[in-house]
């Protein structure tokens, strides 16, 4: 099967957030993806409601039920539950995502940048992560290129989702090739353990291409920063079509 495209519309809440009110609509965002053949939408809500927030989680998952579409949401599991936001285990037992992607952001994190230590925090998260597998998700752990994949796969997940901003700063700066070998090598290692292979973070139409051509097994990449970024320029439909078109030809 080629690789999926989650579309990740944090940036759509944000600018939302900047004014107040509903607009830009974020389902009306979330719909256009779809239409144009998106297979699913991710989001990442954090404690602090710097974007998405609980009502989204709910007016999208049902969005996504009802087209029959994976909803993929991310969050920190170890992050308490505040005023406003539930705890991140429990907006997936309230909304029961197709796939929940566990991320180690801590809240004065701009964005997230590392991957879990899996031999430290593996004892933390398998629990955690049982509990969302008994809930119906599929669970993916946020990694870095170089992982402890063993560790990783003892911890009960199903898949790993590979932390590709180091290669698009390698792509950026000229030294790309030099980036690949590590997330081919852990993508190869995890598929040998028995886990399926996700990415996300910082792809763009620019490095997607080459590096799905060169790491084996990616079922899916969640793109949102750059996607939003050049909708801006030519449309929401057509720069998720122009992915698709990228995925298409790399499989």
């Amino acid at each position: 099967m080629s690789c999926r495209l989650s579309v990740n519309l944090n940036k759509i809440a944000v600018l939302r957030n900047s004014r107040g009110g509903v607009e830009p609509d974020i389902l009306r965002a979330a719909t256009t993806c779809l239409d144009a053949g998106a297979h699913g939408i991710t989001v990442h809500p954090r404690p602090d409601a710097r974007h998405t927030r609980h009502d989204d989680v709910v007016a999208l998952s049902a969005l996504c039920d009802a087209r029959g579409v994976e909803f993929n949401l991310e969050g920190n599991p170890f992050a308490p539950p505040r005023e406003g936001y539930a705890g991140f285990v429990a907006l997936c037992e309230l909304v029961r995502p197709a796939q929940a992607t566990l991320v180690p952001d801590a809240d004065a994190q701009l964005t997230s940048d590392h991957g879990f230590d899996f031999v430290r925090d593996g004892a933390s998260l398998a629990p955690l992560v049982a509990r969302l597998r008994a809930l119906g998700c599929r669970v993916s752990l946020f990694a870095d290129a170089g992982c402890d994949v063993g560790a990783a796969a003892a911890i009960g997940a199903d898949r790993l989702e590979l932390y590709t901003g180091p290669w698009a700063e390698a792509f950026s700066s000229g030294h790309g090739a030099e980036a690949l070998p590590a997330f081919a090598a852990t993508a190869r290692a995890a598929t040998d353990a028995g886990l399926g292979i996700n990415a996300g973070h910082d792809l763009s139409q620019a490095n997607l291409g080459a590096f799905l051509a060169a790491v084996p097994g990616v079922e899916e990449v969640s793109i949102g920063h750059a996607l939003i970024g050049e909708a801006l320029y030519d449309g929401l439909a057509t720069t998720v079509s122009r992915y698709l078109a990228i995925i298409d030809r790399a499989g």
